[in-house]
């Protein structure tokens, strides 16, 4: 899987919010939809495998409270769709905001 990490000044920072904050893979395509009809016509293996974002534990929980896996995975399955929701957008105001642990080095 491609886990590239977004690089501020050098330092992984998160796909949406871009605060530096330990980052969890995010499957833009969720692997609950990898076994259906409409994915695998539309979707290769790898491609769904490997598509995905590294976020942080505020925007990767909100995304999958906020929006069901078909909508992720039909609609949302880049960074950029998911930067142009407007849900989406409020949510990294907020998470802009917030305070986040040292990180680790």
């Amino acid at each position: 899987m491609n886990h590239d990490k977004p690089l501020v000044d050098g330092r992984p920072r998160c796909a949406l919010c871009q605060r530096e904050a330990p980052l969890q893979f995010h499957h833009l395509i969720p692997r609950k939809n990898h076994r259906k009809p409409w994915f695998r016509r539309n979707f290769t293996r790898d491609e769904m495998q490997q598509r995905g974002a590294l976020l942080c534990r505020l925007c990767h929980g909100f995304i999958h409270r906020q929006f069901d896996e078909q909508a992720l995975g039909r609609t949302l399955n880049t960074v950029e769709a998911l930067l142009a929701e407007p849900a989406v957008q409020k949510h990294i105001t907020w998470a802009r905001r917030q305070r986040t642990a040292a990180p680790k080095r």
